[in-house]
């Protein structure tokens, strides 16, 4: 699999070695701190409705003892009862992803190909993956985590609630030990993400210059349709 894909992957079977933010020490959670962290993840799912970013997402790979960098922007947004992704990498060079009705959508301009990945029956879990850093509540969070506390953290300003994630469905733990966290629960949107695999690679995701509900232009995200298509099943 080639990194780009894997990087996409890792959103979805699961969102940076060096950071954008300025990290503070971690405070030590309280007592019921957690719930009410998930409290405020299900009244902002319910007041969510777009978000876009800015993002840089790291990956090591262990064999190669090598970390690939990719940055560009990504937007998420609420379409009736679902939530629709659109990505565009711009470094080093330019892939488009979109994931809508449960169909993630990869294409890459520089060879005019188009992959499209169906979850085959898994549609629910790679949701939950959309939606575990923008707009997913904390309910739903806790159907498909086991959640630890790790208190509250500054990051670039916000406080975050900085959450440990492992996940419940074995097959999943096939792809993602564990992950990691630091969620802005008022807003319930992710600064920051570490997707932990089995093989000891690890991604990391920032994300910053967050636009939150204030609409979304998704023409910068648009994929071309007369591309070559290539369909992936998992």
């Amino acid at each position: 699999m080639t990194t780009f894909r894997r990087v996409v992957a890792s959103l979805f079977f699961s969102s940076v070695v060096s950071s954008l933010a300025t990290v503070s020490a971690v405070a030590q959670p309280k007592p019921g701190h957690l719930d009410e962290v998930l409290r405020q993840m299900d009244a902002a799912s319910l007041k969510f409705q777009s978000a876009e970013a800015d993002f840089q997402w790291d990956l090591y790979e262990k064999v190669v003892q090598q970390t690939t960098t990719q940055r560009g922007a990504i937007y998420f947004k609420k379409e009736g009862m679902k939530t629709v992704m659109g990505a565009k990498v711009t470094s080093p060079s330019t892939k488009l992803l979109e994931y809508r009705n449960g169909i993630l959508t990869l294409f890459d301009p520089g060879t005019d190909h188009e992959t499209i990945i169906t979850p085959k029956g898994n549609q629910a879990q790679m949701e939950s993956f959309l939606t575990l850093g923008f707009g997913g509540s904390g309910r739903e969070m806790a159907k498909a985590w086991s959640i630890s506390d790790l208190g509250d953290e500054m990051l670039n300003g916000v406080q975050t609630a900085k959450l440990d994630l492992v996940p419940k469905d074995p097959s999943v733990r096939n792809n993602c030990t564990h992950m990691t966290i630091w969620v802005d629960p008022a807003r319930g949107i992710t600064l920051k993400q570490s997707f932990y695999m089995p093989s000891d690679d690890y991604r990391t995701a920032v994300y910053s210059n967050i636009k939150y509900n204030q609409g979304v232009d998704t023409k910068p995200y648009q994929i071309k349709a007369d591309s070559k298509t290539t369909t992936d099943s998992h």
